[in-house]
């Protein structure tokens, strides 16, 4: 198999770009598969790696709205969201996001929510990914992007 084409950060669109992706995406939670999907939606930004949104169908399990808001230029009002492992009664709270009322040029996540890297592990077509430097960001980082990714070093301020 070819080696996946290297993607780099700095080449993508301002404001981000929002577009399908058929990618293979997995949260995993302490042997449980949080959410499952080949059809997502992905946010490409200028120094950011990928933000993916998957259906709320591809959760098994629930989410609980919490009162945590922010606000993105590009794509409006957050809503942010708790969930709770039957397993052990675990909370887990403001790691998950969405957008239900976004901008015109967003429609298309509406129904969709975006996760935190952690503490779960997220993948991609079986990828374990790394999260974006920097607590605020959302992004996946995986091994084919390349170039410099907002919230490293310096480049908190981009």
């Amino acid at each position: 198999m070819p080696p996946k084409p290297k993607l780099n950060v700095q080449n993508f669109p301002r404001p981000p770009l929002l577009e399908r992706t058929n990618r293979h995406l997995q949260v995993k939670y302490q042997g449980h598969t949080i959410a499952d999907t080949k059809e997502a939606y992905w946010v490409l930004e200028t120094y950011h790696p990928p933000t993916y949104y998957l259906p709320l169908s591809s959760l098994s399990l629930p989410l609980t709205k919490t009162t945590k808001q922010t606000y993105c230029e590009y794509k409006g009002w957050a809503t942010y969201h708790s969930l709770t492992l039957p397993s052990s009664s675990e909370v887990i709270k403001d790691r998950i996001w969405s957008y239900e009322n976004p901008n015109k040029e967003y429609e298309a996540i509406k129904g969709y929510v975006s996760f935190y890297v952690g503490p779960w592990s997220c993948f991609v077509d079986g990828e374990e990914v790394k999260p974006q430097p920097g607590d605020f960001y959302g992004g996946w980082t995986t091994e084919e992007l390349v170039g410099t990714i907002k919230g490293e070093g310096a480049t908190r301020w981009l």
